[in-house]
């Protein structure tokens, strides 16, 4: 069989996945990153003066045998054993999460916790029939009272929308299996299962998961190195504008490259045959051609994206917390999640007697808060930090602003059809096309996701066929962080596995 050439459009866990495993077996690879300087997307790692920052902090935990071993095969000791922790800062007290239920009584107040618990006993015996929304899902398993208080607030700030917007689907993938009664007996009588003669606790949420010593972009850094050694290019600056579909059933890609010395960009092209795209939908269905019908052009441009930006501040640290990161549902403040960049690895921060928190502001691309200059940010953030107790005035001595353009794909009440629009023309009219990844599917995949549906993807290529449906991968989802890891293997269904296309359920 003569040697398959794949070009893959972005350089994240999604493309590098799926260039590493290609490259091992032998196929051409050239990947297209449109980012100057950074692989990984949004789990590279980015550097400032020393200090390292996590882009909205990333667990290497996965229930698949396949991924988990696929990261050791990569990073070996360079993966840190790390404790989980995590709380939310509400009313101006802190919460355990998941929740402790005497602590978030005790927090919340005696004449507070009935009115949640009665608001609960409401929703168990009049629930919502066939609820629609987030707000409706989420409200149905733990009443409308705890919703509002833990969330509410910081769903809202994360999506930029009413709960009421959006689709229920996220919150059974993300939350599934959980109500106040599960977590308060979780908290109360921990489960027990007898493993031969020994009995073990089963967790309700993972307390300790991998991570790269030097943050996220290691990992992705060391994949894009073995790509590379593997006979893989990888096109850093390389943005992509057009994808043609030849006569040949060959493919075309256009990409353009940055000038140097002033040179303004070139456009370069290279024939595959087959590409796979991590790409944002919506940008991926312009640039195809033949070009896509009017109404499912029209279906990509509906596809909406929501934006982030993490505010990191060097601090001398008066008050010091372990938390990996801390949730704020406080409405009072705009930032929605502060990480700890120490507490996911000491070598985050180059200095013990220094702390660095990264501060994260959901917005839209373009908006006032994603249009302010990195000063008032860092002014704005500063002050937030100060307002919820965690820095003194004078602490912070530096910062820093990453902006993530397109971190999550938003959720909205027409999302899913729109993206079966697109899904179903691309199948029948461009075979070769692969999509892969977050932005790729619009489908909020976890990294270890994005990795699978690469995975899964190189080996059709492989293959030859299509011989496992990408997009059943986290379809029937439990809650994300519930399992053992690597408790699964690759072709026995699950959580992370879809079956064969035409294998019976």
């Amino acid at each position: 069989m003569a040697q398959k050439h794949v070009a893959i459009i972005g350089a994240g866990p999604a493309g590098l996945t799926a260039a590493y495993l290609l490259t091992r077996a032998g196929a051409a690879v050239t990947v297209l990153e449109r980012d100057p300087t950074y692989v990984g997307g949004i789990s590279r790692t980015v550097e400032y003066n020393g200090f390292r920052f996590d882009i909205g902090g990333h667990r290497f935990f996965s229930k698949s045998r396949e991924v988990e071993d696929l990261w050791t095969e990569l990073l070996g000791d360079d993966l840190l054993q790390r404790p989980r922790s995590s709380r939310i800062y509400y009313g101006g007290k802190f919460y355990a999460y998941p929740l402790k239920a005497g602590e978030a009584l005790r927090n919340l107040g005696i004449l507070e916790s009935a009115r949640c618990v009665a608001s609960y006993a409401r929703a168990r015996l009049f629930p919502v029939k066939n609820p629609r929304t987030f707000e409706d899902w989420v409200s149905n398993q733990f009443g409308r009272r705890l919703f509002g208080i833990f969330f509410k607030t910081y769903t809202e700030k994360v999506w930029g929308m009413s709960c009421r917007e959006i689709s229920a689907d996220w919150a059974a993938q993300r939350i599934k299996g959980l109500s106040l009664s599960s977590a308060i007996l979780a908290a109360l009588l921990p489960k027990r299962k007898k493993t031969g003669d020994r009995s073990q606790t089963i967790k309700t949420l993972i307390d300790s998961f991998r991570y790269p010593r030097k943050g996220p972009g290691m990992m992705w850094e060391a994949a894009a190195d073995r790509t590379r050694a593997q006979g893989g290019a990888i096109r850093m600056a390389a943005r992509v504008t057009a994808l043609e579909k030849l006569p040949s059933g060959r493919w075309r890609v256009g990409f353009e490259t940055a000038g140097g010395r002033g040179d303004p960009a070139a456009t370069e092209w290279l024939e595959a045959d087959d590409v796979i795209s991590s790409a944002p939908m919506r940008e991926l269905a312009a640039a195809i051609s033949p070009p896509l019908p009017p109404a499912v052009l029209a279906a990509a441009e509906k596809l909406r994206y929501r934006d982030f930006l993490t505010v990191a501040l060097i601090v001398r640290p008066t008050h010091r917390f372990d938390d990996n990161w801390i949730y704020i549902h406080e409405p009072g403040v705009r930032v929605g999640r502060v990480q700890n960049f120490a507490s996911w690895s000491p070598e985050m921060v180059p200095d013990p007697a220094l702390a660095c928190y990264g501060l994260e502001y959901f917005c839209f691309e373009g908006d006032g808060l994603w249009s302010s200059s990195d000063a008032d940010l860092v002014k704005l953030a500063s002050r937030e930090l100060e307002s919820l107790g965690l820095v003194k005035p004078g602490d912070v001595l530096d910062g820093h602003v990453v902006r993530q353009p397109k971190a999550y794909p938003v959720y909205d009440d027409d999302y899913a059809r729109h993206v079966e629009t697109i899904r179903r023309e691309l199948d029948a009219r461009y075979p070769g096309l692969h999509l892969v990844g977050r932005n790729g599917m619009h489908k909020y995949n976890n990294q270890d996701h994005a990795m699978m549906t690469a995975m899964l993807t190189a080996k059709n290529i492989l293959e030859g066929k299509q011989r496992y449906d990408v997009w059943q991968v986290n379809q029937d989802a439990e809650y994300h962080e519930a399992g053992d890891r690597g408790a699964q293997e690759t072709d026995t269904g699950g959580r992370l596995v879809p079956r064969r296309v035409g294998a019976g359920v």
